[in-house]
C-alpha cells in the first residue's frame, strides 16, 4: 500500500496524544485513506488489539460495516430488524406483532444506547425491573394495573433482543452478542419442554373430545402437521386417498410446502372428518361461517383435557409427540427432521429432548429382582441328569 507515491512502512500505529489520556490508532484503508480514532483505553495491549481488529476488518472488506456498527444505536437496530427480518413472508404476521410489542419496551429502555456500549449487566437489570412492573390495560377512563408481568412475557422480550443482536453479529455490526452472557433472573417452569403424550393418555383425551377434535389429535400425532398453519386451513381436495398423501401448499417454512405421506390411522381420521365437514371446501369449517375455516381450537382443547383429567399442555405438543415416536421407532434424526419439514435441523433438538422422558419410563420398568426370579424358576424346572443349562451352571 502506498500513499502519494511513497511506500507506507506500517499498516497502522498506536500512539498517544497530549490532549487525551486515551491511546489512539492510525491506519490506512484499502483506498489509501488514513483514519485516526481513539481507542478509549489507556492499556497498550487493548489499543493494539483494537488496531488489529481494524486491520482484519479492512482485509476482509468489512471495515465500513464495522465502523458503522460502532455508531449504531439499539433503536436503529430494532427498526432495521423489524423492517427486514420480522415482517411476512420471513415471519408470520402474529410473530411480527409480538416483535413490535417487545421492541416497544426495548426501545423505551435502550433506544439511544450504542450497540457496543450495551452490557450483559444492563440487560439483566432491565429484565429484573420488567419483572417487577405491573400489567397495564388501556381503557376509556385511563390505564388499569393488574398484577405483575408474567416471566414468559419478559422472556419473550429478551428473546427478541437476542435475535436482533444475533443478526447484528452475522452482519459484522457487532463482535459478540451481550445476551449470550445474560442469565434470566427467574426460572421458567416447562418453557420449551414439549409434553410427550403416551398412547393411553391420547386415548383418554380422545374419549372426552368432540368428533372433530378427535380427528385433529389423530392426524397430528400421525403426520406432525402444524395445527393452525397447515391443518385447520386445509381443504378437502388437498387429501389424496389414492396416493396416500396430503398436499401442503402453505407452511411456516419453505421446506414445509410439500406432499406428506399418510398412515392408515391418518387416512381413517381424514375420512371421518370429511364425513362430518359438510358440503363446503374446508376440511374444518367454522361453525358460525361454513364458508370459512376454523380459526382456533383452544377452548375445545382445554375442555377436553379438563374432562379427561389430564394436566394442560399445548396442542402443538402433539407434533412433538409425532417426532418422538418416529425417533423411538428407530428413524434416523436426519429423516425425522425431513418428516417434520423443518427449515433448520437444529430445531429437532427441542423435540429430541423428549426421548429422555421415554428413557425414564423405561427405567421405571427395571426389575431389580430379576436374578432371584431366575433362580426360583430354575429350581422349579426339572433338569435332566444328562444335560445342563447355562442358568444352572
Amino acid at each position: 500500500m502506498t500513499r502519494k507515491g511513497r511506500p507506507i512502512k506500517h499498516d497502522g500505529v498506536v500512539f498517544s496524544r497530549e490532549e487525551s489520556r486515551f491511546l489512539s490508532i492510525c491506519y490506512w484503508d484499502k483506498a489509501g485513506k488514513r483514519h485516526r480514532e481513539s481507542t478509549f483505553t489507556e492499556d497498550w495491549d487493548e489499543a493494539n488489539k483494537k488496531l488489529r481488529e481494524r486491520l482484519q476488518a479492512r482485509d476482509g472488506n468489512i471495515l465500513q460495516v464495522v465502523r458503522k456498527g460502532e455508531n449504531l444505536t439499539v433503536g436503529e437496530l430494532a427498526d432495521w430488524y423489524l423492517e427486514n427480518y420480522s415482517k411476512p413472508p420471513i415471519r408470520e404476521l402474529k410473530t411480527h406483532i409480538a416483535n413490535l410489542r417487545a421492541a416497544k419496551h426495548l426501545k423505551g429502555a435502550f433506544a439511544t444506547r450504542r450497540l457496543v456500549d450495551l452490557t450483559a449487566d444492563e440487560i439483566e437489570h432491565y429484565l429484573r425491573n420488567r419483572l417487577r412492573q405491573p400489567v397495564r390495560f388501556k381503557t376509556s377512563t385511563g390505564y388499569i394495573e393488574r398484577g405483575l408481568l408474567k416471566p414468559t412475557t419478559v422472556h419473550q422480550e429478551w428473546r427478541v433482543l437476542r435475535r436482533m443482536f444475533n443478526v447484528a453479529v452475522r452482519k459484522k455490526l457487532l463482535s459478540s452478542n451481550p445476551c449470550a452472557h445474560v442469565e434470566f433472573p427467574v426460572a421458567l417452569k416447562g418453557l420449551f419442554r414439549p409434553h410427550y403424550v403416551t398412547s393411553s393418555e391420547q386415548q383418554q383425551i380422545e374419549s372426552h373430545a368432540t368428533a372433530y377434535l378427535q380427528n385433529i389429535v389423530r392426524i397430528i400425532t400421525e403426520t406432525g402437521l402444524r395445527v393452525y398453519k397447515e391443518l385447520l386451513p386445509m381443504k378437502k381436495d388437498q387429501v389424496d386417498f389414492v396416493n396416500l398423501v396430503v398436499w401442503i401448499p402453505d407452511s411456516k417454512t419453505p421446506n414445509g410446502i410439500s406432499e406428506h405421506p399418510l398412515t392408515t390411522f391418518a387416512l381413517e381420521a381424514f375420512r371421518n372428518q370429511i364425513a362430518i365437514a359438510g358440503n363446503g371446501d374446508f376440511l374444518f369449517p367454522s361453525a358460525e361461517t361454513p364458508t370459512k375455516h376454523l380459526k382456533s381450537v383452544k377452548t375445545a382443547w382445554r375442555n377436553a383435557l379438563r374432562r379427561a383429567g389430564v394436566p394442560y399442555f399445548r396442542i402443538y405438543d402433539l407434533r412433538s409427540t409425532y417426532a418422538t415416536r418416529l425417533s423411538a421407532g428407530g428413524v434416523a434424526d436426519e429423516w425425522v427432521t425431513q418428516m417434520l419439514r423443518q427449515g433448520d435441523s437444529q430445531v429437532f433438538k427441542k423435540y429430541s429432548q423428549m426421548k429422555l422422558q421415554m428413557k425414564r419410563e423405561a427405567l421405571a420398568k427395571l426389575n431389580r429382582q430379576a436374578n432371584e426370579m431366575t433362580s426360583t424358576l430354575c429350581q422349579n424346572t426339572p433338569v435332566s441328569v444328562d444335560s445342563d443349562t447355562v442358568l444352572t451352571q
